[in-house]
């Protein structure tokens, strides 16, 4: 998760739609991604594997549902590396144009900075990497927070740059709203969330995984639902709840710059623009250690060739894997560079692929738990929480899809179907295909 990048980008689409309450869009996909999450979380404590789904899914239910999911994966975060670049180049050109060092600076060289300082990282130790990942976002999160105490300060204190104040009207959806509406704005919540699963991926490096690996999912779910709760409501109550305020945060291009700049001055827009680089930096990092592993997962049990199943003999990281992966997002970031594409595009199309893929294994996954634990523990909980989930990817995918959004992102849809119809013509109809993966399976996952 990004939850820096996310709340400096996701909150204006909730708030062109249900103005002052986009608060409780993020309430409602808080509660969404519970539903999610139950099936991650309780297949995660009983399996561990370095393929993340692909492992705990095939082991609970069958090789090929495992592949499936973990194709879907490996979907997700082909191109999810490729999305923090850009973004990281999008925060880029807004720091050097505040600060005044490049009035119209490329934003390509910026990219493909980020590029090479996320695999410089991601080829380290996997301690290095993780410590690295939580500390850019740490930063970059506390430098919100600042800005989050100064506009809740000059709510209550006075000094607000049209004299907003402190108050509840969050609360209340505008006159005439659906709940259709609602939910569909809680889509972009919901979104916010997506990489909570990515500890998966370190099944066989953490200690004790099936202990340690649930419990960071929670965790990241709980600490980003507070978070975004409070800098939503923050950036609702800092452009105020009138619709002169609603109107300047639905058109805002950059919400937290401009609410920086108003509260503060220049000087805290540069940072936070900073800081959205550092948590774009960090994401980054985290998808390519995730996306790496799984590539060598399924190298590793003859998917793909075995020469990418290669580790570095000083660090242990899928070295092999992770410079496939890496090549392939910087030369996606150079063909748009010169095709002449802009940053936020480009983050938009990968990312809407990946979210569409990702959202396809967030129900193969919900699937495979119901199953997997109603054989072995009977419970109607484990049926009704994860068929929740299977509700709510089911209706983001829906919501993304129809009416059909303007082009290119019409096209989306069906790249990630060829995707997955690829992955389910291999699990299906190559022979051997499932009693290989499903040998490896037995032989690799650590159950708890």
């Amino acid at each position: 998760m990004a939850p820096t990048l996310a709340m400096s980008l996701t909150g204006v689409g909730p708030a062109g739609l249900i103005g002052r309450a986009a608060p409780l869009a993020f309430l409602m996909a808080a509660v969404g991604v519970g539903f999610v999450a139950y099936g991650f979380v309780r297949l995660s404590s009983h399996f561990a594997h370095a393929g993340s789904v692909y492992g705990f899914v095939g082991a609970a239910v069958g090789p090929r549902t495992g592949f499936i999911a973990g194709w879907a994966l490996l979907g997700t975060y082909l191109v999810f590396p490729a999305v923090s670049m850009a973004a990281f180049a999008v925060f880029g050109v807004a720091f050097l144009k505040v600060t005044g060092i490049a009035a119209s600076p490329s934003w390509l060289p910026i990219a493909l900075v980020g590029w090479a300082l996320i695999w410089l990282l991601a080829s380290r130790d996997v301690r290095v990497t993780t410590r690295s990942l939580l500390t850019f976002e740490l930063v970059a999160v506390a430098l919100i927070l600042v800005l989050v105490v100064v506009i809740f300060a000059k709510l209550i204190f006075g000094g607000a740059p049209r004299g907003q104040d402190l108050n509840v009207d969050f609360v209340k959806l505008p006159a005439g709203t659906s709940l259709s509406t609602v939910a569909l704005a809680a889509t972009a919540g919901f979104l916010s969330f997506a990489g909570f699963e990515a500890a998966g991926s370190f099944g066989e490096e953490a200690n004790g995984p099936t202990r340690l690996i649930p419990r960071s999912m929670v965790a990241a779910i709980g600490i980003g639902i507070v978070f975004y709760l409070l800098c939503m409501v923050a950036q609702t109550l800092g452009f105020g709840t009138d619709a002169a305020g609603v109107k300047a945060f639905a058109t805002s291009g950059a919400p937290l710059n401009d609410l920086g700049k108003s509260y503060v001055g220049a000087g805290l827009a540069a940072v936070l623009d900073f800081g959205a680089m550092i948590s774009s930096l960090g994401a980054g990092l985290g998808c390519a250690a995730v996306g790496s592993r799984l590539l060598f997962a399924l190298s590793r049990d003859g998917v793909f060739d075995r020469r990418l199943a290669g580790v570095a003999e000083s660090t242990g990281a899928p070295a092999t894997a992770l410079a496939l992966l890496m090549l392939l997002d910087g030369a996606g970031l150079v063909a748009f560079g010169a095709a002449g594409t802009a940053p936020i595009k480009v983050f938009f199309y990968f990312a809407t692929i990946g979210v569409l893929s990702l959202l396809v294994m967030y129900i193969v996954t919900n699937a495979a738990a119901m199953t997997y634990l109603w054989r072995t523990e009977r419970r109607w909980l484990d049926v009704v929480l994860p068929l929740g989930g299977i509700a709510v990817a089911g209706y983001t995918i829906y919501r993304n899809v129809y009416p059909a959004p303007a082009s290119p992102f019409d096209v989306f849809p069906y790249v990630v179907l060829g995707w997955l119809a690829l992955g389910a013509a291999a699990a299906l109809l190559v022979p051997g295909f499932a009693e290989r993966l499903g040998a490896q399976l037995k032989l690799r996952t650590e159950t708890g």
